[in-house]
């Protein structure tokens, strides 16, 4: 389920809030279930973790834009 940047920008701010709460949680879980047992997909960490910093890379553009669009 690893999206692409392109994919991101085009969804809502709000959407992408409650993506990231998900995926945070989903982190925290998978990282208890390796600790526990073993997972099936260890790749899912890295696609969480680069899902989660392209989220908060689009979500920081668009808080500058914000700022700077309103000052102009």
């Amino acid at each position: 389920m690893s999206k692409s940047i392109g994919e991101i920008r085009g969804v809502d701010s709000r959407d992408l809030q409650l993506q990231l709460a998900e995926l945070r949680k989903e982190k925290f879980q998978l990282r208890f279930r390796g600790a526990t047992e073993q997972v099936a997909r260890t790749s899912r960490h890295r696609e969480i973790r680069r899902t989660i910093a392209r989220i908060l890379t689009v979500l920081g553009e668009r808080d500058t834009a914000g700022k700077t669009g309103g000052q102009s």
